[in-house]
């Protein structure tokens, strides 16, 4: 340690060795706490701008999925529609009568089950 007096006699300085690398070490405490800051920064848009990506892709599924559901609506219709029309008497009679060549049953014939 040094003692520096200056003229006018008030003052006392005290140098040390290591009085000029504290300034050192603030810069490299603050440019790492900066870089640290900066690299924060840059993970958390990261973050944001992939969640917002995958928001997007999962709203095209979504609609891709309600797409499939609509169209596979409209094909039960169909198909339930079609089954109605093949179970209806009038067309089983009909081919039993023309295809099949039957014929109806006369009252005698017909047995009643219950």
């Amino acid at each position: 340690m040094a003692k520096a007096i200056h003229t006018n006699g008030d003052r006392i300085l005290w140098t040390e060795r290591g009085a000029r690398s504290r300034p050192k070490r603030i810069r490299l405490n603050l440019l790492i706490l900066f870089s640290l800051l900066t690299l924060f920064f840059i993970v958390g848009a990261l973050f944001y701008v992939w969640s917002r990506i995958q928001v997007i892709q999962l709203g095209y599924e979504i609609s891709k999925a309600l797409k499939e559901e609509k169209a596979l609506t409209e094909a039960n219709k169909t198909l339930r529609l079609e089954i109605a029309t093949l179970k209806s008497y009038a067309r089983i009679e009909k081919f039993a009568l023309e295809e099949l060549s039957m014929s109806k049953p006369k009252p005698d014939q017909v047995i009643v089950i219950r």
